[in-house]
């Protein structure tokens, strides 16, 4: 891939200044509108609307954790990658923890992909669907034969393609939402590196939405 995303410095110079206290991306620490816990990231939109959670938790559940020839570990790598070309700091890191434990080399595999997914040792399949997510992070339209072909040449199937695009859609209206309402957080991985051992997300909301609502 050639786009502007791709070389690192490039990358750092977009990316917020890294914090560990828990601020918003402009560095406040009030989101727009007043939540009804202090829960960081989308975590405190949920608990906010309920009613709207349940079916966007439904949804990450499905693409991120259901059957698919994609193993978690390459969905949440799409999921992390896109966050980043967003540079939306909490489902960046919370994506990139989740990949991390699911993919042998780690974290340090996870910063080489954000870096340039080029260059990093991944297969090139997978980089194939980064290169349609990269695409999708910068409009629908910007999807062309060529990304399409270049997918199926690496071995990648209509399903694989498709749910790549969902899953980069997806997290392109999940980061604006977190930023869009400048809730908090932190850039410590220490932080996301416990809830990324969880196996799922409808397991870790189920109760707690029952709850709220």
């Amino acid at each position: 891939m050639t786009d502007a995303f791709s070389p690192a410095v490039a990358r750092e110079t977009r990316w917020p200044l890294r914090q560990r206290e828990f601020v918003n991306h402009a560095g406040g620490t009030r989101p727009h509108i007043t939540l009804v816990s202090d829960e960081p990231g989308i975590r405190g939109l949920f608990r906010y609307r309920p009613e709207t959670a349940q079916p966007l938790v439904q949804l990450s559940e499905v693409l991120l954790c259901g059957d698919s020839t994609l193993s978690r570990g390459e969905r949440e790598v799409i999921a992390a990658y896109v966050s980043s070309l967003n540079r939306c700091r909490f489902c960046y890191h919370t994506h990139a923890a989740f990949a991390a434990i699911r993919m042998p080399e780690g974290m340090a595999l996870i910063d080489q992909i954000r870096a340039d997914p080029d260059t990093a040792p991944i297969s090139p399949q997978l980089k194939a669907l980064l290169a349609i997510a990269g695409a999708v992070q910068r409009g629908g339209q910007e999807v062309t034969g060529e990304h399409v072909n270049a997918a199926r040449a690496a071995g990648a199937t209509d399903l694989e393609i498709h749910d790549t695009v969902l899953i980069a859609a997806a997290f392109c209206m999940y980061n604006r939402y977190v930023d869009g309402l400048a809730t908090l957080a932190c850039d410590d991985p220490e932080h996301y590196a416990d809830r990324a051992r969880l196996s799922g997300y409808v397991k870790v909301w189920e109760d707690e939405l029952d709850e709220a609502c």
